[in-house]
């Protein structure tokens, strides 16, 4: 989580315009120049580290070029942020929300910043790691969010945030819809993946606030205890909605050693590493300590695969269409083919 590099060529904004609002908007900010290095990790919204002596703060922005309707709306994260920390704390608390574009060309926030260890596709060379600690850390990742799908919604002041009726319905026909927007190549799989997707949609139990793109990557872990977590970062995405929706995006992100070669490719993860839970064990853990029937699991599974290639799907259609040149989605579109076999392969399987 330490790690920044310069910040990327065209996504550069004017320092000297984020210095003087970000001096009129918070007060610890200490005299000295301020600089900024960037979060190279994540595809989606744009992140960067400001630094003015000891003071730090994160600032999100949306990604360059033109994006759906309704997404990346910072206005919304940080509004959710400043709700959700008084009762969910691992929530990070935003400073401000700057809805004026002449500043960085573009709406964005800049929220205080939490230090840690960040888990992707490898462990830190400085972190000794055995598989007990592994296990824990995957108890740590159900833990966490069971706690957040304990949240008091009106208690939160987040009532009005989604609509949970219909959730899982409005989802499936959405990123159906997204999909075949953004679709560049033809997979065959892809309609009989969507046809068993419509065809007997869940009933959802009780409605919880959720992160909606929970998954190992955005905790923020306690170096000196892996198995604590300092935060939970990005919530651009988090609505009230179906709990098992949110557990279901987690598991797609999540690779066991087992899994197929192709699979492991698409979001490579330090979780094929011996000594992690399985996806059945993290199944029967939520289960275990929520106390909600997930019976129908198997779906939500799926749909959670169908979803994240709908996601990667859509950078890939920016890269395609020269929206951005940024070379890390150039095999975006062999992955979405990966997902989208696995997923169908599922669905008639009954695996997860």
């Amino acid at each position: 989580m330490n790690e920044t590099i310069d910040v990327r060529e065209g996504e550069a904004f004017d320092l000297e315009a984020v210095e003087r609002y970000l001096r009129a908007h918070v007060e610890d900010v200490p005299e000295g120049d301020l600089s900024v290095s960037q979060f190279p990790s994540g595809a989606s919204n744009l992140t960067y580290l400001l630094k003015v002596g000891d003071w730090e703060g994160v600032l999100r922005r949306p990604p360059l070029g033109p994006v759906p309707p309704k997404a990346h709306d910072m206005g919304r994260e940080s509004g959710i942020l400043a709700k959700l920390n008084a009762v969910y704390p691992l929530a990070p608390r935003p400073y401000f929300f700057c809805e004026d574009e002449s500043v960085i060309g573009a709406p964005f926030y800049v929220m205080e910043r939490r230090t840690g260890v960040v888990l992707d596709d490898t462990f830190p060379d400085s972190v000794e790691h055995d598989e007990e600690l592994r296990r824990g850390i995957s108890g740590t990742l159900v833990d966490t969010l069971v706690e957040l799908h304990a949240v008091d919604i009106r208690e939160a002041g987040l009532g009005d945030l989604g609509k949970p009726d219909g959730f899982l319905r409005r989802q499936t026909e959405g990123w159906i819809s997204r999909y075949e927007k953004a679709k560049t190549d033809e997979i065959g799989e892809v309609e009989s993946l969507t046809d068993w997707l419509v065809r007997d949609i869940p009933k959802s139990p009780p409605p919880a606030v959720i992160h909606n793109d929970y998954k190992l990557n955005n905790l923020v872990l306690d170096p000196e205890d892996l198995t604590e977590v300092r935060a939970v970062l990005d919530w651009e995405m988090a609505t009230v909605g179906d709990p098992l929706f949110d557990l279901a995006v987690s598991l797609s992100y999540w690779i066991e050693p087992d899994d197929s070669d192709e699979l492991k490719a698409v979001m490579p993860t330090v979780t094929v590493t011996p000594g992690f839970m399985t996806r059945q064990e993290l199944i029967d853990r939520y289960a275990d300590q929520s106390g909600r029937d997930l019976s129908q699991m198997h779906w939500y599974v799926v749909f959670g695969y169908f979803k994240l290639a709908g996601i990667l799907q859509q950078i890939y259609a920016r890269y395609i269409n020269g929206q951005t040149t940024d070379e890390r989605f150039a095999t975006f579109g062999k992955r979405v083919r990966t997902l989208i076999v696995h997923a169908e392969n599922l669905s008639r399987t009954g695996d997860v």
